[in-house]
């Protein structure tokens, strides 16, 4: 059997893999080959089980409107968003990531993130302002907060969806249950290929005259790697997205032609999710729901009745991808969300309705207690106490600074600290008082979303760099979570799918433009 030949083929069925290839095409590539591991059902990868976020630069909220499509003319009055501009994302990336992301990459995807929202609009992506994720409804008004208001409608499950329209329109050929063994290569150390699993277990071989655009995913899936470069314990950690998404092309990069890595190998995204959820993969059905982002209006406990993290450090976009590592690090591996009535009318229905997560409820702090002992609570007595201290030290700053107003659109100063004193560990915004019943409790542990390790590549042209020669490794393309050295230990919330349009369209462009040159010059693969 003679090999198959594309002008471009991409390895992975997610977000930055589909723009990959409609960018391709729209490149000028006439054929152009997405392969996906995962059977059709499970099309999209980690992309599917996200909430749809991008996070972009905008100037107003007349920038966002033509992008969207759930915003009547009336509502518009009521709506306050304030800028995001270059300097602002570019700020958090560098805050989140305590300055280790690439500077470089940083602008890159910084300075694409408009352009490339806009084009995602015209390849087919339904975009929405995103009201139930990142906006309270205050006095009458919608508060938009955290930088981030676009989210795609039908979250990762419409976009996959969308994404997979597109490239049915722009003639892209989708492969599933076909996974990369292998990159094939020239003599010139150019990538040329790939080696193909079929159906039947044997091995094909499919040219790119292009490229190959890397796109698999990171080794979130994988327990042995999570433990090898996560450290102990992460094998116990709970898959939020695709069973997949497993490591191979990351390893198969780095052995077979010494693809420089990059980036936080032992960091990921981590997240506080439901602990009686799935534990190997995400739920299809519920995907990213099962996610528990609501402890800024409220505490969160370890089984021996003590905080470990300041709930209200920042805004969730800024804190959530990092506070299930320091679950992970608790005893057990599990904690409690915990809120009186007041916070809790604040969560939002899909992530902690009761049809989505089981709530523990009860009427004082001792019977909440008691409920959670056979849910693994190993000291009632101690949470207990830390309640009612909490409470005081609330109590003392609200008598301090009676000119404080709740306001979870901002950080707006209600702590535990002032002058009279505090607690060990303050809660430093949104400090609420744990006292109007019911009292509501659930149980969390660490969901990895995905991991921060990936491929050193050129940032304005997504190609991969060589480990030996610190130069382009011709024909090789990555793009998604295969990027290293973009997120240090957190991320700022909607840059992930943000990153895979920015570098997937760049590398479908940049293999597009190769086959091109190399047909013009009639070069033989």
């Amino acid at each position: 059997m003679s090999a198959l030949v594309y002008d471009v083929v991409i390895v992975g069925s997610g977000n930055a893999g589909f723009c990959a290839a409609a960018s391709a095409v729209e490149s000028g590539a006439s054929r152009v080959l997405l392969l996906e591991k995962a059977p059709l059902a499970w099309a999209g990868g980690n992309s599917t089980f996200t909430a749809g976020a991008y996070r972009t630069v905008f100037r107003s909220l007349a920038d966002v409107l033509p992008l969207v499509n759930n915003v009547p003319p009336n509502l518009t009055p009521q709506i306050d968003m304030a800028p995001y501009t270059e300097t602002d994302f570019l700020h958090d990336l560098q805050r989140v990531t305590n300055g280790r992301c690439d500077p470089q990459l940083a602008a890159a995807l910084v300075g694409e993130s408009r352009v490339t929202t806009k084009w995602l609009a015209q390849n087919g992506i339904k975009f929405q302002l995103s009201f139930k994720r990142q906006a309270y409804e205050i006095e009458g008004r919608w508060k938009f907060w955290g930088g981030m208001v676009l989210m795609v409608q039908d979250g990762g499950k419409g976009l996959t969806r969308q994404h997979q329209e597109n490239a049915r329109r722009k003639g892209v050929e989708v492969r599933y249950e076909s996974p990369v063994v292998g990159l094939l290569c020239n003599d010139g150390g150019q990538v040329t290929g790939v080696s193909v699993k079929g159906e039947n277990g044997k091995t094909y071989s499919v040219l790119a005259r292009g490229g190959v655009v890397l796109c698999a995913g990171g080794f979130e899936a994988n327990p042995s790697m999570r433990a090898q470069y996560l450290g102990p314990g992460w094998d116990l950690a709970y898959v939020r997205g695709s069973p997949y998404n497993t490591g191979e092309c990351l390893n198969m990069a780095i052995s077979e032609v010494s693809a420089k890595s990059a980036g936080n190998w032992s960091g990921c995204h981590s997240t506080c999710w439901d602990a009686n959820a799935p534990t190997d993969a995400g739920d299809q059905n519920l995907t990213n729901q099962f996610t528990k982002s609501g402890y800024p209006l409220g505490l969160m406990f370890n089984v021996n009745g003590r905080r470990f993290v300041d709930e209200g450090l920042d805004l969730r976009n800024y804190t959530y991808a990092k506070f299930g590592r320091e679950i992970l690090a608790q005893e057990d591996g599990v904690a409690f969300q915990l809120w009186d009535a007041e916070g809790a009318k604040w969560l939002r229905e899909e992530e902690y309705a009761s049809d989505v997560v089981e709530r523990i409820s009860a009427d004082t702090l001792e019977d909440l207690a008691a409920k959670l002992i056979p849910k693994g609570l190993k000291s009632p007595t101690n949470l207990v106490e830390s309640i009612r201290e909490y409470n005081k030290a609330v109590q003392s700053h609200r008598k301090k600074h009676p000119e404080l107003i709740f306001d979870p659109s901002k950080k707006d100063g209600l702590s535990t600290r002032c002058s009279a004193g505090g607690l060990q560990l303050d809660k430093t915004n949104w400090a609420l008082p744990i006292a109007k019943a019911p009292l509501l409790a659930v149980k969390v542990t660490c969901g990895v979303t995905f991991t921060f390790g990936g491929l050193k590549v050129v940032p304005k042209t997504s190609s991969v760099v060589s480990e030996l020669t610190r130069k382009p490794i011709p024909g090789l393309y990555a793009a998604g979570e295969m990027v290293g050295g973009l997120f240090y230990g957190n991320y700022p919330g909607g840059s992930g799918l943000t990153s895979g349009a920015v570098f997937g369209r760049q590398a479908g462009r940049s293999a597009a433009q190769r086959a091109t040159e190399l047909k013009s010059t009639r070069a033989v693969l």
